[in-house]
């Protein structure tokens, strides 16, 4: 009974060092070790021992992350003051400097992506910014994971996602895409005015060059009018028409 009551305070701070000691990682995550306050390792996944009071680990997420970037005041090269918001992707691959060299990677990661969307997009003009997504987002990708590759961090992607315009631009812009509708359409109508006339110098050269067609296109156009009409129409008779007529009648007629 005696060795119980001694053994069991034993026991008791053996379970209590041991809970202390065993840490398990999982597949995605790391442990930054620290003994007496000095990085000696990176540790993960599975199953980690650590020396109680002497030792501390901080965990460290390796899959993707997403942040979002809030809305942020651009004014373009163009003067025009827009409204962008973003979304960023990137994860952890050095665990020891997402600790060492930073104290929070998330929030620096976010607010040194504000401050490169504003530098970014305040080059370009509006137009830009509305047809060239792709490369801003490109670019603005190059420029973050550069700075935050000594975070341990890797951008991985970066896509705007709203650039919100106030109204007066808005209908400035409507006003601009109804004039360019109506532009193209008096293009498209001055270069069917263009072929016609250029398809009616080819029949008057191929007219002029047979006099014998332009004598039937006259009759045609004569016949044409009239079944369209019961009324009398006058028209002139060519004295060339008559002769031709005259010529090809049979002797004796």
């Amino acid at each position: 009974m005696s060795s119980l009551l001694i053994f069991s305070p034993l026991l008791f701070l053996v379970i209590i060092v041991l809970a202390m000691s065993i840490r398990i990682l999982r597949e995605y995550e790391r442990g930054v070790v620290f003994t007496l306050g000095r990085f000696t390792g990176v540790k993960g996944p599975g199953l980690i021992l650590l020396i109680p009071v002497l030792q501390q680990m901080v965990r460290v997420d390796q899959r993707t992350q997403v942040l979002d970037v809030p809305g942020q005041d651009v004014i373009s090269r163009d003067n025009v003051s827009v409204r962008v918001s973003a979304v960023i992707y990137f994860r952890v691959v050095g665990p020891e400097p997402s600790v060492i060299q930073v104290e929070n990677y998330r929030q620096a990661t976010s607010e040194l992506a504000q401050t490169t969307l504003r530098s970014v997009l305040g080059r370009h003009e509006l137009d830009a910014m509305l047809s060239e997504r792709d490369k801003l987002n490109a670019d603005i990708q190059n420029i973050l994971d550069a700075q935050t590759e000594a975070w341990g961090v890797k951008v991985a992607n970066v896509e705007l996602k709203h650039i919100d315009l106030g109204e007066n631009m808005v209908r400035v812009m409507a006003r601009q895409a109804e004039a360019e509708r109506e532009r193209r359409a008096k293009v498209i109508n001055a270069e069917g005015e263009e072929q016609a006339a250029r398809k009616l110098l080819e029949a008057a050269q191929v007219l002029s060059a047979q006099p014998e067609a332009m004598q039937l296109r006259y009759l045609s156009t004569l016949a044409t009018i009239g079944t369209q009409n019961s009324s009398t129409i006058v028209f002139p008779f060519p004295i060339d028409l008559a002769s031709m007529l005259r010529g090809a009648a049979p002797p004796g007629r």
